[in-house]
């Protein structure tokens, strides 16, 4: 009869681990109560999670099901689909041989690793030896061997006090920490690759994204407003349950402002240091406490270094974040993949339609204040404001 998976190890991030006790319990229990929400969501049955410091053990015999929607759970590093059995070694040890009959091909290599809390009659390396042992004289005819190396099958053990876990594959979850625990930012959010993965990055923080895109009106794409929604959407997948709130503000007339009135070579960044300012506003009134662009290093003349510091002075009090900064575009693109974004972003559009044909790299503070004299900046700011459209996008609540 095949062994069958009825149980999967979750194992919390690493950098929780890191916080006080106190902290520690507080996330780690905000993580269970979350996936406890999703599964009943999703109507994927189980029998309990179960919690303990460092751990949770969801019992279920949906553990594909399950494994899916743990893939998205921040503040999972790793989990594990397994199967559960008392801590009494000849049951682990017949459990192990059950499944090494079942996954194992002829002539491969394994390892055996036991990771034990509690008091047994037993070390783990008594658990190690005794397992690889039963496992070599049951399936002699499958011409096993132990590396402990490189091996080709890592038989994970893990006893908890009266339990143990069986598990061959380690699954990968997003890290991080849990949704909302270091509150709210805006993220300013285009059409393209960079600014979703921004956001995401920042969610994985424990970050709430308030989304803010700019219409540009005649100089845009009038498809970008619909890939943005669903670019929210989609993002909205992570973040089960939670509310994401979107601005869309009119940003065409400001574009065209700013290209009648200054210097053509300055207009992205004048049209920037604008949208920094909306941002700022929008960051005041949601309670955010940065905003977050998707902007790299070098990868447009508005983001060279120099420009980014000039760009940035327009905002007083809101600091703003580039969790891409140092990003190659692969990097990125690599990313957007992970998340499922970037079939998305990589739709057809126009670009900018106002942008120069020798932007500024190096835009000088004091020219760059001089020609906003030739702007109603605060006229501008505050119409944009004024004619902003809001609503919010939520996964679970038939939005998805």
């Amino acid at each position: 009869m095949p062994v069958k998976y009825n149980a999967i190890i979750i194992r919390f991030g690493s950098e929780i681990g890191t916080k006080s006790p106190r902290v520690k319990v507080r996330y780690e229990k905000s993580i269970c109560d979350y996936i406890r929400r999703l599964l009943e969501h999703h109507s994927v049955s189980f029998e309990k999670l179960e919690y303990t410091y460092g751990r949770a053990y969801l019992f279920t015999n949906e553990t594909s099901e399950a494994s899916e929607l743990l893939t998205r759970v921040f503040g999972i590093s790793s989990f594990s689909p397994a199967i559960s059995t008392t801590s009494d070694i000849d049951q682990i040890a017949d459990v192990c041989v059950s499944l090494a009959k079942e996954e194992f091909i002829p002539n491969a290599t394994f390892a055996v690793r036991c990771r034990r809390v509690g008091t047994h009659p037993y070390t783990s390396l008594d658990v190690n030896r005794i397992v690889g042992e039963r496992i070599l004289s049951s399936l002699k005819d499958l011409n096993l061997k132990v590396d402990l190396e490189n091996p080709m099958y890592t038989m994970g053990i893990e006893i908890r006090e009266d339990k143990a876990f069986i598990f061959l594959e380690t699954i990968e979850g997003p890290g991080g920490f849990p949704i909302g625990s270091q509150g709210r930012v805006v993220c300013l959010i285009s059409g393209g690759i960079d600014s979703p993965v921004a956001a995401w990055l920042m969610m994985r923080r424990g970050c709430i994204p308030v989304f803010l895109h700019f219409d540009l009106g005649d100089f845009g794409d009038k498809r970008t407003r619909d890939k943005v929604t669903r670019l929210v959407r989609k993002l909205s997948e992570w973040m089960f349950n939670t509310p994401l709130r979107v601005y869309i503000v009119p940003h065409g007339e400001n574009l065209q402002e700013i290209k009648d009135k200054c210097m053509d070579n300055l207009t992205c960044v004048l049209c920037k240091r604008v949208m920094y300012r909306v941002a700022e506003r929008i960051a005041e009134m949601e309670g955010a406490v940065a905003i977050v662009t998707g902007e790299a290093i070098g990868e447009q003349a508005s983001q060279t270094l120099h420009n980014l510091a000039v760009i940035e002075e327009a905002t007083k009090g809101v600091p703003v974040i580039r969790p891409l900064v140092t990003f190659e575009k692969v990097e990125t693109e690599r990313l957007a993949r992970r998340i499922g974004t970037y079939e998305i972003s990589a739709e057809e559009e126009k670009g900018c339609a106002a942008a120069p044909k020798r932007p500024s790299t190096r835009a000088r503070m004091g020219v760059v204040l001089k020609e906003e004299q030739k702007l109603d900046i605060e006229r501008m700011v505050e119409i944009a404001l004024e004619r902003a459209e809001k609503f919010e996008i939520k996964y679970g609540n038939g939005d998805n």
